[in-house]
């Protein structure tokens, strides 16, 4: 068997460097790591979906230990709380209007359920630092309609061309690619329209201008040319034949494709709820960890797990050659890596205070221990 060669992997997420033992063939890297139907669709398709459905895992796709925070939180009660809050106000926010076929496609999307992992975490945060739901809801909203758009276009088939999505077939399949396309457009204007708008507010005038102004700056940022649109080039690049990109590269497209809307989701809850920029920078280290985690546990049930228990097509990232942690470190170092995100985002909250950091501490285990 080949000597071992201890490797020091700087994620740029955490406060402290992780060390993976890998043989040399598997990661070489010549310095660490410095990252920074088509038509109208059919009446039953136009129901207004069921409430989300909030699953939390029994077994975990990391390891068969207890999450570290399993006890004395209603972690599934929270979630369906939040997560109903979240539907009602996603509903009422985009109503059915003329045109009406685009927004059936919108509502097709924005209503399908989900984990609405994103919304709730704004909403945690913003309950931590001292804020209220309602401060936080028009924020966890907007963040949504992004998440939205951009899983609309992530499906088209110039992009990752996938025919499912939450469990039935994606936008552009029940509906046409255009319209879908038109969907994802509109859901990003909705977005910000919604979050910059002063009435999405409660009247007393409990969140002020400049948080606003702050979370508008935020969410534009992770949603450009600096955060999603850069991962996903990223990712259009590397993907397909020829040798796979470094572990480097990979940290890159999904700090951005994936953890920059979880970061914004958190950061911006924290900024409407009036924290302070030591919190929220605290905040955001924390986010970008289960961010990471996020995409190395999403690699890990596209080969463990089927088409059926995820809801979307499995398999489909090796399929179209594209490099992931598993294919990189194999699937018991992913495991790994992934467990020291968890430990790592959660050192971030050791200075908040411990009563409130129970939903953030509950949704990192859920991101970590889900089975879909």
């Amino acid at each position: 068997m080949a000597s071992l060669t201890r490797y020091l992997y700087w994620t740029g997420v955490g406060p402290r460097a992780h060390l993976l033992s890998l043989s040399p063939s598997a990661f070489r890297l010549a310095r660490p790591p410095l990252t920074p139907a088509l038509g109208k669709p059919a009446a039953a398709l136009r129901r207004r979906p069921d409430p989300p459905r909030v699953v939390v895992a029994n077994a975990s796709p990391l390891s068969t230990a207890e999450p570290a925070n399993a006890a004395a939180f209603d972690f599934k009660g929270y979630m369906l709380q939040k997560a109903a809050a979240v539907e009602r106000a996603l509903d009422e926010a985009v109503p059915l209007a003329h045109p009406e076929r685009v927004h059936e496609a919108i509502r097709y999307s924005l209503l399908a359920g989900g984990k609405r992992i994103r919304p709730v975490l704004c909403l945690a945060a913003c309950e931590l630092v001292g804020g209220r739901d309602a401060w936080a809801m028009p924020a966890a909203v907007a963040v949504e309609m992004i998440h939205t758009m951009s899983l609309i276009h992530d499906d088209l088939p110039c992009m990752d061309n996938d025919d499912l999505r939450r469990g039935r077939p994606s936008c552009h399949s029940a509906f046409d690619e255009p319209i879908a396309v038109l969907a994802g457009d509109a859901l990003l204007s909705f977005a910000f329209a919604h979050l910059a708008d002063p009435s999405s507010y409660p009247a007393d005038a409990s969140v002020t201008t400049d948080r606003i102004v702050r979370a508008v700056g935020e969410l534009a940022s992770c949603g450009g040319v600096k955060g999603l649109v850069a991962g996903q080039v990223a990712d259009i690049e590397a993907t397909g034949p020829g040798a796979p990109a470094s572990l480097e590269q990979l940290e890159f497209i999904h700090l951005r494709k994936t953890a920059a809307l979880m970061e914004a989701s958190v950061v911006i809850g924290a900024i409407v709820g009036g924290a302070s920029d030591d919190q929220i920078e605290r905040l955001r280290q924390h986010a970008r960890c289960i961010g990471l985690l996020f995409q190395v546990v999403d690699d890990i049930l596209d080969v463990t797990k089927s088409s059926e228990e995820l809801g979307k097509t499995a398999g489909k990232d090796v399929a179209s050659g594209k490099t992931t942690y598993p294919k990189l470190l194999g699937l018991e170092r992913s495991k790994e890596f992934a467990e020291r995100l968890l430990k790592d985002s959660q050192e971030q909250l050791a200075g908040f205070d411990p009563t409130k950091t129970a939903p953030l501490l509950h949704l990192a285990d859920y991101i970590a221990y889900r089975q879909k």
